[in-house]
Formats: structure tokens, sequence, C-alpha cells
């Protein structure tokens, strides 16, 4: 697997217009580590005009230090090196006045922890921003993992900075099309399989070594303990929420099927309200997500919300990892790969194909596929019919019912017709054009193929 930039092409864009702008530009960046936001931000400041600074959880007399010996190297000016430590509107000032004329690149990395050190430093680059950046011929980029800490300096309307950015990306994890890229012979391994435990995040597939087989990958890189994705979620929540034990007992929950708000206060033994918060900023992280059927008209309010982790690597870590932690710290990961091989395919890879399959009916709708675009999607159940994506179209009421088949068999017309029964459950106007669809691992049998040529309303797709 070659390490690469992949994708990010509407991220890139955006920041290239941003540039190009004949004005003072303020873009922040942030979302979750390991996401690829410093490698978007290098790869764009290449061979432009630029200052990039890391800052640190030094004391902010260091960070000053570090960014005024930064600045002399920017400026080739050995003054800035001196043992005296400027303020922060001189430093900054200085970076704006060299070769004033010039469109330059500000990148301040890690931006939050100026803000930990200095709780008032918001205000003090909110000042220094409207007092003698706004008017410069320069480009500022802040940056951040700490998903919280960003949004409550840069971005919430109780910040000082609120109102002054041009712009923000949250950088969210790469799509499975674009999964293949980052492999130099992608059908050597089973891409869906990978992606089930990698996800999207950049750090995690580059880390994870391919394998001939799935499970000795699984083994090698996440099951032995010297390996990095091995305590990869305690790190990460770690760094995001500081005191993990709630978090972990209720990620816990959801991942051996607990999905309600009540079944999660019950199984840990708290009331609703206590894990309400905890719930808040798990979504707020993208680690989970709550999800209603998707016909419900005011979700917000729904009685029927349910929650899933939304994050592959975390839902496997927490389904294969976290309950046999006992075993792998004594190195019996025989154990723990019997348990693996017998549940992996059935009871997590294929619910990540459906995840797959959502994403790939929103571009086909995108390319005219359908006869329709859609304009909501997600799934549809009720106490006792569950159909895995429904989607909605915008233009005449019309609705899809979609199947999503990870078998090594190929899908039958048996399939299509228990669809067809599921969907009778479904309240929706009646007169509304009613489609269908099959994604099928292993493609369909002759008899469900020859339906679909004269069922105009049923479509099968393989992937």
């Amino acid at each position: 697997m070659r390490q690469k930039f992949v994708n990010r092409e509407d991220e890139i864009q955006y920041l290239r217009d941003e540039y190009e702008q004949e004005r003072s530009s303020f873009v922040v960046i942030y979302g979750r580590r390991r996401i690829g936001k410093t490698t978007l931000i290098k790869q764009f400041i290449k061979n432009k005009k630029h200052l990039y600074f890391i800052a640190t959880e030094e004391s902010e007399r260091e960070n000053k230090k570090n960014l005024q010996h930064a600045l002399a190297d920017f400026t080739g000016n050995a003054l800035f090196k001196k043992d005296v430590v400027l303020e922060w509107n001189e430093i900054f000032v200085a970076f704006a006045d060299h070769v004033p004329a010039d469109r330059k690149i500000l990148v301040i990395d890690e931006f939050q922890y100026l803000g930990k050190g200095n709780k008032g430093f918001p205000s003090v680059f909110q000042k220094i921003w409207d007092e003698h950046l706004v008017h410069s011929n320069i480009m500022v980029i802040l940056c951040g993992s700490l998903v919280s800490m960003m949004f409550h300096q840069t971005l919430s309307y109780s910040s000082p900075l609120y109102g002054r950015r041009t712009g923000q990306i949250r950088l969210k994890q790469i799509a499975f099309k674009h999964y293949e890229s980052f492999f130099e012979k992608p059908d050597d391994i089973d891409t869906i399989e990978y992606y089930s435990v990698t996800g999207g995040v950049p750090k995690y597939i580059e880390l994870f070594k391919p394998s001939s087989d799935i499970f000795e990958a699984i083994k090698t890189n996440i099951l032995s303990r010297q390996s990095f994705l091995y305590e990869e979620p305690v790190f990460l929540l770690e760094r995001e929420v500081g005191e993990i034990g709630t978090y972990f007992s209720i990620i816990k929950s959801i991942a051996a099927g607990h999905h309600k708000l009540g079944k999660i206060a019950a199984n840990l033994g708290i009331n609703q309200t206590g894990v309400t918060k905890y719930l808040k900023t798990l979504i707020e992280l993208d680690l989970i997500e709550r999800i209603v059927p998707v016909t419900e008209k005011n979700p917000g309010k729904s009685k029927k919300g349910l929650y899933f982790i939304r994050d592959n690597f975390i839902k496997f870590w927490f389904r294969f990892v976290y309950p046999y932690r006992n075993y792998l710290e004594i190195d019996n990961r025989e154990f723990v790969m019997r348990k693996l091989k017998k549940n992996f395919r059935d009871n997590h890879v294929s619910f990540v194909y459906e995840d797959i399959c959502r994403d790939q009916l929103i571009d086909l709708s995108g390319e005219g596929f359908l006869d329709f675009t859609i304009v909501k999607i997600g799934k549809w159940w009720d106490k006792n019919e569950e159909i895995d994506i429904v989607a909605i179209s915008g233009e005449d009421d019309g609705i899809l019912f979609c199947e999503c088949k990870y078998t090594k068999r190929k899908v039958d017309a048996d399939v299509y017709f228990s669809l067809r029964e599921k969907s009778k459950k479904v309240v929706w106007p009646p007169d509304s054009p009613r489609y269908y669809m099959i994604f099928s691992k292993s493609g369909f049998t002759e008899p469900l193929t020859n339906l679909a040529e004269r069922e105009k309303r049923l479509y099968l797709r393989k992937i």
C-alpha cells in the first residue's frame, strides 16, 4: 500500500479558491485525530509562501518562543531568535509586515492548545485579527484535533472569534469509493472487509498492513499488544474527553446491541438524563449517531431514535478487541481469533456493507441512474420488520426500498418478493410510485435478472 494523498478534491479546491481571493482569509479546519487535517494542509501549502506552526501543550511562553523562532526562519531575520520573547501581537504583525505585497499563508496547527494554555487567547487573537491582519494580504488557517474544544474556541457563538472566519472545513472520513486508491494492488484484498475494519480514517488505513488473509492482518495489526491500533480508541477518547470511563461503557453497551436510550441507561445503571450528555459528546466526535426511521416527520422529537456506532474501527474494536482484552493481555490471541472468525462477516461486515450501499445509492441518484432524485435516505423499522435502506424522492413522493446482501451466494428472486412484502408495512401515500433495489456482493441468479428486465422499477447492483 502506498502512503499518498487520497481524494479531498473538494477541500483542496475550496482552499485554493480562498487563497485566490483579493482579501484576507480566515479558515478553520477541524476534525477528529488521524483524519488527515495536517496532510490536507501540507498538500495545499506546497509551493506557496507559508509559515507552518504547530502548537503544543507546553506553556504559553514556550509556544510564543517557538512561533517566534519559526518566524525567524520564515523571514530570515535572526533577531527573532534572540532571548527576548515578543508579545503575540508583535509576532503576528512582524509576519504581516514581511514583504506585505506577497500573498502569505499562516498555519497554526493544534490551535486548541493555545486556548488551553491561556483561556483568553481566542480574545487575544481576535483583537490581533481585527486590528492588524484583516486588512493584510494573508490567509490564516487555524487547525485543531480536539473537536469540542476547537468548536468552542473558534466557531461557537460565544467565541470571540465568532464571525471572523471566512470559511470552515470539518474533515470527514474518506468515502469507500476512494478506498482502493490507498492500495497498490487493491484486487489482492477484499476492500469491503478492510474498510469494515479501518473505516475511512487515513492513518488507520496506512497502519493496517495488508495480508492475503483479513484475519491474519487483524491478528498482526490490531490484536498484537505492540501494534499501534491495539489501544488507539483509548488514546483517542483520552485526548478528546479526558475521563473515558463512562464513554467507554456507553460505546461498549451500544456495541453489545443496546441501541435504545433506556436500554443503554439501564445497562449502565444510571438515569437517561445522565447518559444524554455523554451521547451528545460522542455524536459531536462522529463516533456514534442517532437515527430514526426515515419516514418520521419530526426526527428530532421522535421516540423511535436508536444509537449506533458510526465509526467502523471503533465499532470493530469494541466488538472484537475490548471485550477480550484479558485474553489479549496474556497473548491468548487464538481464543479471540476463534470468536472473530465466527462473527466477523455476519455481525460486522454485513452492516458496514449496508452503509457502503447507501452511499453508492446516493451517488447513483446524482448520476441519473435512478428514475428520481433522492432527497432523503436512511433505514426503516417497526416492531417486527426492518428494511436496510429506504430512499424518498422530492419530486412525486416516490419511495425506494432496498435490500443489501453480503453473502457468498447469488441473490434469488425470493429476496425481491420478501422486500415487496415488507415494504407494504411502510405507511406512505398509496398512489406514490414505489421502486425496489437489491445490492449483492456475489451477484444475482438468472430468475432474478430476468425478473428485473421485466420489472422497470426493480434495480439490481453488484458491489
